[in-house]
């Protein structure tokens, strides 16, 4: 049994159903599971829904997958946020920071003036502010007295170091590196598996990390698109209080489920035209490897070149959406200047590859019966709908939360992580010759899809009436309507 998408078509919102306000940052990785929150809450459990949209957005995607969010589903109101209102010389105070990072400061610096009004004119019952917005939302809503749960959109893994994080640096006192971090209740984090920003004091992004960690506490819950079959220690010593003492209530509500409405259309679906579906359509069953590493980076060119001659020389048929910026909109170059039109011709004119830099549904192609493997970021929303599909990953984390969660990925047995290859910073380039051995091993694997096979049954019961998430979820509406 597989879990379907959500889908749904009602408008309706129960008498008395509370009303709650979802705060996302910035990202396609943050915004995604906070749309299918708000339609499992929605259309799940009764609740009137409205999403804080901060505008204008990062990225095209975004704007995209918000348009098609508010068609879908016309009961889900949007509060805009305009970030013009309170703007700031990011240019000058962050000079070559990360573009989604700086967003994050955008939002935290402009809530305390711009989110009250929301609030107040919206008449919130209860309001969900990402992990990134934290230690800046909870005081507004508590002053408005609005209840505040922070949503942490990754694995309950990764949200046990964030909580625990403030601690083990109070520990270690100040001008000391980052090492090994043993979180109480769950396990060692290598200090090579810490998100690469946060080995830096002064970085931005460690900042909002360490003032979001110490908010945790005081919110009133907290939310993580998780569940127990898979990432157990971490969920039970969350909630016990091994990671941090005086946690408020945790909800593990995950996996999230895709919601089948939500097909983007417009200029990126006219682009696409629909070819890696029919693509994919002819294809044999279990037979294609499909490679993508996210919305958030793109590979380095050398890295790109190894990993084009790697899945040529697997002998495996392949799907791979290509990214060649950092922001979709700066992403201006042709395939053939990333991949070269010799690479293209032999692959796409031998019908044994389809390369895009066009948006794909995932969830879609992971669910499609000709897709056996997955070579992976291991950002978590790909994680979580790999393990819907029950299709095994190979992990290739390349930054932030990333080797984290291929760690959960393995020790799930949802995949195989190569822990020795490099990630973003390091030096090393993984050289095609390991890429295609790996792949082959991977793809012969018969054990491995059928560990990644037992994932999805329990991915399935946990988000089913009656199951854990199911029951997480149910019990935050409850707090929302106490």
């Amino acid at each position: 049994m597989s879990s379907p998408a959500l889908s749904t078509t009602s408008s309706h919102v129960p008498r008395g159903a509370p009303h709650v306000v979802l705060f996302p940052s910035a990202g396609m990785g943050h915004l995604v599971p906070f749309t299918r929150l708000a339609v499992a809450l929605s259309a799940g459990h009764g609740c009137d829904i409205s999403l804080v949209t901060a505008m204008p957005t990062v990225s095209s995607a975004e704007s995209r997958h918000i348009a098609a969010l508010c068609a879908a589903f016309p009961a889900i109101r949007q509060l805009d946020l305009d970030l013009r209102l309170a703007p700031f010389d990011a240019s000058s105070e962050f000079p070559g920071a990360d573009p989604f990072y700086v967003r994050y400061e955008a939002l935290r610096r402009a809530a305390p003036v711009l989110l009250g009004p929301l609030l107040a004119g919206a008449g919130a019952s209860a309001l969900v502010a990402d992990i990134a917005l934290a230690s800046v939302a909870i005081p507004v809503a508590r002053e408005l007295h609005v209840p505040c749960f922070v949503f942490f959109t990754a694995s309950a893994t990764m949200f046990s170091l964030k909580a625990y994080f403030p601690t083990y640096l109070d520990a270690v006192g100040a001008g000391h590196g980052v090492g090994d971090v043993d979180v109480p209740g769950v396990y060692r984090i290598p200090s090579s598996s810490v998100p690469q920003a946060l080995h830096d004091p002064d970085n931005i992004f460690t900042r909002q990390f360490v003032a979001n960690g110490r908010a945790l506490v005081t919110a009133d819950g907290l939310l993580v698109n998780a569940f127990h079959a898979m990432e157990p220690e971490a969920v039970e010593a969350l909630r016990g209080g091994s990671v941090v003492p005086g946690l408020p209530p945790v909800f593990a509500v995950g996996p999230l489920m895709p919601v089948s409405e939500l097909r983007e259309t417009g200029e990126a679906e006219q682009e696409q035209g629909n070819c890696y579906r029919e693509w994919l359509d002819e294809q044999p069953p279990r037979s294609v490897v499909y490679v993508s590493f996210g919305s958030r980076k793109a590979l380095p060119k050398d890295q790109m070149n190894e990993l084009a001659a790697g899945l040529e020389a697997c002998g495996h048929r392949f799907l791979w959406v290509v990214k060649g910026a950092v922001v979709d909109r700066d992403d201006a170059g042709e395939l053939s200047d990333l991949l070269g039109e010799g690479f293209l011709r032999r692959v796409q004119g031998q019908g044994r590859g389809l390369v895009t830099k066009s948006w794909v549904e995932q969830e879609e192609v992971l669910r499609h019966p000709a897709v056996a493997l997955f070579v992976s970021h291991c950002g978590w929303n790909s994680v979580t709908e790999a393990a819907s599909g029950g299709v095994p990953v190979l992990a290739w984390p390349r930054f932030a939360d990333q080797r984290v969660n291929a760690r959960v990925v393995a020790r799930a047995g949802l995949g195989v992580w190569a822990e020795q290859w490099s990630w973003e910073g390091e030096e090393a380039v993984v050289r095609a010759e390991e890429i295609a051995e790996l792949v082959m091993e991977a793809m012969g694997d018969d054990a491995m899809a059928e560990k990644a096979a037992n994932v999805r049954e329990a991915a399935s019961r946990a988000v089913a009436d009656g199951g854990t998430s199911y029951q997480s979820l149910a019990a935050f509406v409850r707090r929302c309507t106490a």
